[in-house]
């Protein structure tokens, strides 16, 4: 079997973002890989590993959640019409400082993230 992504991260969506980024660090014992305002994805701990990422939300609701995966994909296009083939469905496209992503859904309506992935 073939995968479409690739899970990069998993993401916490968070109020106070620097508190949560400072517990999380220390508690991982890990830096800072990459960051954007409000936003930043942790070291992994090991070679390979997955990512802890941090969001800022205002307050994690019904469809963001407290949790979402951030996966890496070849291709975008591609990526979102093979998730509506197996039943999820796309649900808005994002950019930051030239990075995008769009935030899907699967079947039950539980969110994640497709970016094409970086080597």
């Amino acid at each position: 079997m073939s995968a479409v992504g690739t899970l990069g991260s998993v993401v916490i969506n968070v109020t106070d973002y620097e508190g949560e980024k400072a517990f999380w660090s220390a508690f991982l014992g890990v830096g800072v890989l990459r960051e954007f305002p409000g936003f930043c994805w942790l070291e992994p701990q090991h070679e390979g590993g997955i990512s802890l990422a941090l969001q800022q939300s205002p307050e994690p609701g019904p469809t963001d959640g407290r949790l979402h995966l951030d996966t890496g994909v070849a291709d975008l296009d591609a990526a979102v019409a093979e998730v509506e083939r197996l039943g999820g469905s796309f649900v808005e496209d994002h950019e930051i400082m030239g990075f995008a992503w769009k935030i899907m859904a699967d079947p039950e309506g539980n969110r994640f993230c497709i970016a094409v992935a970086s080597d």
